[in-house]
């Protein structure tokens, strides 16, 4: 395992959501399910987070904000679709200003169904993208090896 995944910092948006994956999102934060045992910490700031957590479907205004929170993160990062908006769009995937789910505007790594997502489905997905974001820290840290030599 590499050194991010010891302690790996989070950036939270919630685009377009009803709150209900926000609240469950937030559960995890709490002492009963304790996210932190992992090393996780949530920060507010995308230049120090290493994993993009969303809520919520995607229209005009909450693109604009997704596409710069992930441009501003750093490499190498992870994005996790928490909850059945941030699939697909869920139930508004049929209004005129929703464009669909978080994939459609950037790239996403982890999705994580539910309405709203439970925190246990929530941390096992964060959990995956510890994986996905430890093989791109290697696979960085080869490339450098490489053109270092």
């Amino acid at each position: 395992m590499s050194f991010i995944t010891k302690s790996p910092w989070i950036l939270h948006y919630a685009a377009t959501s009803c709150n209900g994956c926000d609240i469950e999102l937030l559960a995890c934060l709490t002492p009963h399910y304790d996210v932190e045992r992992f090393g996780i910490v949530n920060t507010g700031n995308p230049k120090h987070a290493d994993i993009f957590l969303v809520t919520g479907s995607v229209n005009e205004e909450s693109r604009k904000v997704v596409e710069n929170l992930y441009a501003q993160m750093p490499d190498p990062k992870a994005v996790v679709a928490i909850g059945a908006c941030a699939l697909s769009g869920g139930i508004f995937r049929d209004a005129y200003n929703v464009y669909g789910g978080i994939d459609k505007v950037i790239p996403v790594d982890v999705y994580v169904p539910g309405c709203a997502a439970r925190p246990e489905a929530i941390i096992d997905g964060v959990v995956q993208a510890l994986a996905i974001l430890d093989e791109r820290a290697k696979e960085r840290k080869r490339q450098r090896k490489m053109v270092a030599a």
